[in-house]
C-alpha cells in the first residue's frame, strides 16, 4: 500500500473503534498500537469526556499567556529595521529606543533569529539559508505569481519549485487561476516526467476550498489519488513557501528588465526562455553559486497514472458517495464533502456515530440521532501553523 503514513489522529481513532467495539481488549490494543496503558486510558477518556472522536485532536501546549512575550507592533519594528537597513542587534537597539521602544540587545537578537533573519552566533546572513528537503523531488513549492495584463486578458504565471535544488520544474503562464488549466499543465508535467512525493501549497484556488469544512476541492482529491501528500502552508506566514515567494521576486525582477510580454504568447515564450535561464544559467548563492540544474536530478519521481487505483480499505463497510457527496445508511442521507462525489470511503460505527474516512483521511463524525454532519481533522484551525508542521493531505 503506497504512501503509509498513519496520522496521528487516525491512529487514536483505530485505537478507540478497536476497544469499545470489544475486538480486543485494552492489553492487547495497547500492544497493537505501540502505547503505554497510561496513553490508552487517556485517549478512550478524551473520547469519552467530549462524546466525539474529536475530542482525540492533539491539544496545543503551548501556554495560554507567554509571560515577557514580544508586543507584535515592536517585534514588527525590529524585522522592519533590519530588512530596511540590514543591522545587527546591537545596532538596532538605540534607534528602536529613540523611537520609544526599550528591548534589551539580547530579545532583539532572538526575534532575529526566530524570523530567520541571522545566524545563531549573531552574524548576519548574506544569502538566507532555508530549510530544504534532503533530496530533489521530496517536496515542489507551487503557486500563482500575481498576475499580469496582456492583451485581451490577465497572465497568471504558475510556477512549480523544487524545494531542495530550486529546481524550476514548471513555469505555465495561464489566463485564469481555474483548475482546469492547472490540472492540465501538471498532468502533462507529469506523465512526461514523473510525478514528486508532495507539494507544497498556499489556501489558494483552486487546490483549497474553505466552504465545506476540509478544504478539499476536486483537483487536490486528484493529486492525492496520485499518492501526493499536500502540505498546506500555515495562513499569514509567506516564510512557509519562502523558496517560491523568493523565485517570484526574480521573476518579476527579471521581466520587469526584460519588459513584460504584451500577449500570452509571448508570455509562453518568455516563460521557457526564463526557465532555461534560471536553471542553467543563473548562479544560486544557496547553491553555494551552482546553477539549479547542476543540483537537480529525477530522484523520487514516479509513474503518473491514467487510472489510479483503488483504494484498499481494511475494517468498517465501504460504501461510495452520491454525485452531492452524501452517503445512504439505514435509510438516511448524510452529507460527507462535495469534493468526493462518487468516490468510495470507509465507514465504521463507534456508539451513536458514523466514522468516515477517504483513503487515509478521516472526513466526517455523523450523529446518528441528530443527524448532524461535521468536519473532523482536516480544519485548518486544528493543526499548527509550523511550516513543516501545516495541514497535510496524505496520498
Amino acid at each position: 500500500m503506497p504512501w503509509r503514513n498513519e496520522d496521528v489522529m487516525d491512529q487514536r481513532v483505530r485505537f478507540v473503534l478497536r476497544v469499545r467495539s470489544g475486538e480486543i481488549s485494552m492489553s492487547g490494543a495497547c500492544r497493537e498500537f505501540g502505547v503505554t496503558r497510561a496513553t490508552g486510558y487517556l485517549w478512550l477518556r478524551r473520547y469519552e469526556e467530549a462524546g466525539s472522536v474529536t475530542g482525540l485532536k492533539e491539544k496545543s501546549r503551548r501556554p495560554h499567556v507567554i509571560p515577557r512575550q514580544t508586543e507584535k507592533r515592536i517585534e514588527e519594528a525590529v524585522v522592519g529595521l533590519h530588512q530596511k537597513t540590514g543591522w545587527g542587534a546591537k545596532k538596532i537597539e538605540p534607534r528602536l529606543r529613540q523611537l520609544g521602544h526599550r528591548l534589551p540587545v539580547i530579545t532583539i537578537h532572538r526575534i532575529l533569529v526566530r524570523q530567520n533573519l541571522v545566524n545563531q552566533d549573531g552574524g548576519e546572513r548574506q544569502a538566507t539559508k532555508r530549510f530544504e528537503k534532503s533530496a530533489p523531488n521530496e517536496m515542489i513549492q507551487m503557486d500563482f505569481k500575481g498576475d499580469y495584463a496582456v492583451q485581451r486578458g490577465r497572465c497568471y504565471p504558475l510556477s512549480f519549485l523544487d524545494d531542495h535544488s530550486r529546481f524550476l520544474v514548471g513555469l505555465w503562464p495561464l489566463p485564469s487561476t481555474n483548475g482546469g488549466g492547472v490540472y492540465e499543465s501538471l498532468k502533462e508535467n507529469f506523465r512526461e516526467h514523473g510525478v514528486p512525493l508532495s507539494v507544497l501549497i498556499d489556501h489558494g484556488t483552486p487546490w483549497f476550498s474553505g466552504t465545506n469544512g476540509h478544504g478539499l476541492t476536486w483537483f487536490s482529491v486528484w493529486m492525492i489519488k496520485q499518492g501526493i501528500k499536500l502540505i498546506f502552508a500555515g495562513r499569514n506566514h509567506p516564510q512557509t513557501s519562502g523558496k517560491v515567494e523568493r523565485f517570484h521576486r526574480t521573476l518579476k525582477e527579471r521581466t520587469r528588465h526584460r519588459g513584460a510580454p504584451e500577449t500570452l504568447e509571448e508570455w509562453r515564450d518568455w516563460a521557457v526562455e526564463f526557465r532555461r535561464e534560471y536553471n542553467e544559467e543563473r548562479p544560486h548563492e544557496a547553491l553555494a553559486m551552482k546553477t539549479p540544474a547542476e543540483v537537480y536530478t529525477h530522484d523520487n519521481l514516479r509513474p503518473y497514472e491514467e487510472n489510479p487505483r483503488e483504494w484498499h480499505y481494511e475494517g468498517g463497510r465501504v460504501l461510495r458517495l452520491d454525485a452531492q457527496g452524501k452517503i445512504r445508511y439505514r435509510g438516511h442521507s448524510y452529507f460527507v464533502c462535495e469534493a468526493l462525489a462518487r468516490e468510495w470511503v470507509q465507514v465504521d460505527e463507534l456508539d451513536d456515530r458514523l466514522i468516515v474516512t477517504f483513503r487515509q483521511l478521516i472526513i466526517r463524525e455523523i450523529d446518528l440521532t441528530s443527524g448532524k454532519s461535521i468536519a473532523v481533522i482536516l480544519d485548518h484551525e486544528s493543526t499548527s501553523a509550523h511550516w513543516d508542521c501545516p495541514l497535510i493531505f496524505n496520498g
